[in-house]
């Protein structure tokens, strides 16, 4: 079996086959057992960092090869605004340039007749 030893700590792009298809898959080669490898990928969500680590066994691997590296953008610092924020109610008033009819048409939903 061939050894991918040389992609260790490298951003890869890996197709593999499952049953007739081929999957891809992208991630930080993590490891190599020697029989599969092992692929990681860091995710945040809602604030909270975790990541996702799977197993490819060798026989499935179709074709391996280095990811270009592209640089993530820097994350939107949080700006203050300059205009006071304007509400939900005037805004939906205001027309339908900000919101469209179904938007304006929740906000004012008739009372439910109260039940005995």
């Amino acid at each position: 079996m061939a050894s991918f030893a040389q992609f260790l700590g490298r951003k890869v792009t890996v197709q593999y086959r499952v049953g007739d298809v081929l999957l891809p898959a992208s991630g930080t080669f993590a490891a190599d057992s020697g029989r599969s490898i092992f692929l990681e990928q860091h995710v945040e969500q809602r604030g909270k960092r975790s990541y996702f680590r799977w197993e490819i066994p060798y026989q499935y691997i179709h074709r391996i090869e280095e990811a270009e590296e592209t640089p993530e953008p820097p994350a939107a610092p949080k700006v203050t605004p300059s205009e006071p924020e304007v509400s939900h109610a005037s805004a939906a008033s205001a027309g339908p340039g900000l919101y469209s009819s179904s938007a304006a048409s929740l906000l004012a939903l008739p009372q439910r007749p109260k039940t005995v």
